[in-house]
């Protein structure tokens, strides 16, 4: 793996702090089988976020690199090309640690030059994958971001967020906490194929249910929307029906796009098991990372009603001011969702 070179001068795109003296060690684990954890003492924690990308954050932070969320589509998979890992199995097995990352970041946060600016978690791999429940390193960065008086946006697809719901309320008397939960299936069945390592759409759905009760207005992210296996309306109307069930304050909606290797790899699956929808796909993506603007129109002309219908046009999220039904991924979100 190339990690000799990288350090805080390289300016790649990799982690800084994986060179011979970032990498602490590499262990396995009979709980986490397959999957090989590569423990790293980071040299840096934020991470700006390019000036013009629109968001409503100025840096993020990143616990992990790869995940075992395994999800298919996942756009943060091309970032594992840079330390000569694959963007396919090696994504999914071979994960970063970042196990000094809160103390860095409290060091980060003391800087006179720190502004208090918002930051992300989530935007990269997820903070609540289920190896946090090994390495608990959340609860050190949340604590680091509400003592320097730094308000913070979570997004995550992992219930382990349950576990710090009490800190996260409390952290939330001094700043701004946004907590958003990432869903886009209502069929278990197709969720475990598509994103097997994650938790069921009922787990998720019981996680937003927990965060609304403990005083937040979660936010959803049915993203990415599939096209042709998560697009119907009845499918769509099941979701958000339990999203709004379950205390959702709101929606935002947006294709799955598909950028460099992860278009391989999610085309792979989708050859071997929907293998009739393979030309229908590359007429949508074309040569391209993005479905044609006449998708985006059709899925955003579906979505609205149904957002209005459950009442889910609300609290904005990740969003900012955009609308809660946003069916096109912008490429500088998507490129500043990359950053690690």
């Amino acid at each position: 793996m190339r990690w000799s070179d990288q350090g805080v001068e390289v300016d790649d795109g990799a982690l800084p702090g994986l060179g011979k003296a970032g990498l602490v060690r590499s262990v396995q684990t009979p709980d986490f089988e397959g999957v090989t954890f590569h423990e790293v003492l980071a040299k840096s924690a934020l991470n700006a976020v390019p000036d013009g990308a629109n968001l409503p954050f100025r840096f993020t932070v990143n616990t992990f690199r790869g995940c075992t969320h395994a999800c298919r589509y996942c756009f943060a998979r091309p970032t594992h090309e840079y330390l000569d890992l694959d963007a396919g199995r090696d994504f999914d097995s071979q994960v970063v640690v970042k196990l000094n990352v809160a103390a860095v970041l409290r060091k980060e946060l003391r800087r006179r030059s720190w502004n208090r600016d918002t930051v992300a978690l989530g935007t990269n791999t997820d903070p609540y994958q289920r190896a946090e429940g090994r390495y608990r390193l959340m609860p050190g960065v949340i604590g680091a971001l509400a003592e320097s008086a730094t308000p913070f946006s979570i997004l995550t697809k992992g219930t382990l967020l349950r576990r710090d719901l009490p800190l996260l309320r409390q952290a939330a008397q001094k700043v701004p906490v946004s907590i958003a939960i990432s869903l886009a299936f209502h069929d278990a069945e197709l969720q475990k194929a598509v994103e097997p390592g994650t938790p069921s759409p009922k787990a998720r759905l019981d996680l937003i249910r927990a965060v609304s009760d403990a005083g937040f207005a979660p936010h959803v992210m049915v993203a990415p929307v599939i096209p042709y296996l998560t697009d119907s309306s009845a499918h769509l109307e099941g979701l958000l029906a339990s999203l709004a069930d379950a205390g959702a304050a709101g929606v935002t909606a947006f294709p799955m796009h598909l950028r460099g290797a992860t278009k391989s790899w999610f085309m792979d699956w989708l050859a071997e098991q929907h293998p009739a929808l393979v030309r229908r796909y590359r007429g949508l993506y074309g040569r391209g990372a993005y479905v044609t603007p006449e998708y985006s129109a059709w899925l955003r002309d579906r979505m609205r009603p149904l957002v209005e219908r459950h009442g889910l046009a609300g609290a904005q999220g990740l969003r900012g001011a955009e609308s809660a039904v946003e069916p096109v991924a912008k490429p500088e979100l998507q490129q500043a969702l990359t950053l690690f």
